[in-house]
């Protein structure tokens, strides 16, 4: 795999199938919130932290990024003074849970939650400034820990409950999840579906990828948009246009018509003759005149037959006529 392909905003839910895999999708969208000067925090389940870095150049893998946060104080109503708070982060953080899920190489350093607190901690590891938390991927989450816990933790960790003055726009945290469609049955995708902000499904035809994109927006109605794309080699993202179909090629009009069936293995058309003989032959199943008055009056050369009948002593005779309500 289906697609399976959101942040103080919300929750975004890319399925995926085996034919169009969305872990290049993932990708490029990390690459992009790490180039618009987000925190990327990866928590790679499904393959190791080397392989998932492969293709990203060093301004993603070893660049940190540079915060400064102004805070204003006012002592008094006249006076204000502007604290000034200068921060270095990487761009892009990858906690691994693919070489060791359940830390059992290094039991000291174990998270008593195993993957759950994994994931619950990714909200305290943000810090501050805009973010962005990639999970490779809810599948594996989902196979190790109960659909109802992986749904509230989700919830909690886009801060979907807090209210709209209560997140400042540089504290804002991004969710995207890959999830593998053919993995799951209807209620798991049902509830990760209700949960996410963005839907992105993943398809394609004659070779070519598309996304078709559902938007659920509070008190709006949702919106369904189909987007064809392209990623290059570095994970950058290409948008393109809607392929066109092959066409048929316009008929000639002095082009002779050809005949269907002058290729076939019988014939469909008769001659004078093959149609007079057919015309002239008796099928076994038809009686003419002549055999039925054969059939009916025996030749003085055929010998007769005669059905012979004796009563069994046992047998109930009914004196009556059976057909006799009949006419005939």
């Amino acid at each position: 795999g289906s697609g399976a392909r959101r942040a103080a905003e919300a929750v975004a839910n890319g399925p995926d199938s085996v034919e169009w895999e969305g872990r290049s999708l993932l990708k490029a969208l990390v690459k992009k919130s790490a180039l618009c000067g987000e925190q990327v925090h990866v928590l790679g389940c499904e393959v190791s932290e080397e392989e998932f870095r492969e293709g990203f150049d060093s301004s993603i893998n070893n660049r940190s990024i540079l915060y400064h946060l102004s805070h204003q104080r006012s002592l008094k109503p006249s006076r204000q003074f502007i604290e000034w708070k200068w921060v270095f982060q990487r761009r892009l953080v990858y906690h691994d849970l693919f070489r060791d899920p359940l830390s059992w190489s290094k039991p000291g350093k174990a998270l008593p939650g195993g993957p759950l607190e994994a994931l619950r901690a990714l909200d305290k590891r943000t810090g501050s400034g805009p973010a962005t938390i990639a999970l490779d991927s809810l599948s594996w989450l989902l196979h190790h820990l109960p659909c109802p816990i992986l749904c509230q933790t989700l919830h909690a960790l886009s801060r979907q409950d807090s209210c709209p003055g209560d997140t400042l726009p540089g504290e804002q945290v991004r969710v995207l999840g890959l999830l593998h469609e053919e993995l799951h049955g209807p209620g798991p995708l049902g509830a990760l579906s209700s949960l996410a902000q963005t839907e992105v499904t993943l398809s394609g035809t004659m070779g070519q990828a598309s996304a078709h994109i559902l938007y659920r927006r509070p008190r709006q109605r949702p919106t369904l948009q189909t987007q064809w794309f392209s990623i290059l080699p570095d994970f950058s993202l290409e948008l393109q246009v809607e392929p066109l179909l092959e066409s048929q090629p316009p008929s000639d009009l002095h082009t002779p018509s050809v005949d269907p069936t002058t290729h076939l293995t019988f014939n469909l058309h008769l001659s004078k003759k093959e149609r007079e003989a057919k015309d002239s032959l008796t099928l076994p199943f038809q009686f003419s005149s002549e055999k039925q008055q054969a059939l009916l009056r025996p030749g003085l050369g055929q010998a007769t037959s005669h059905i012979f009948y004796e009563p069994d002593a046992y047998d109930d005779l009914d004196q009556e006529d059976p057909d006799d309500d009949l006419d005939v």
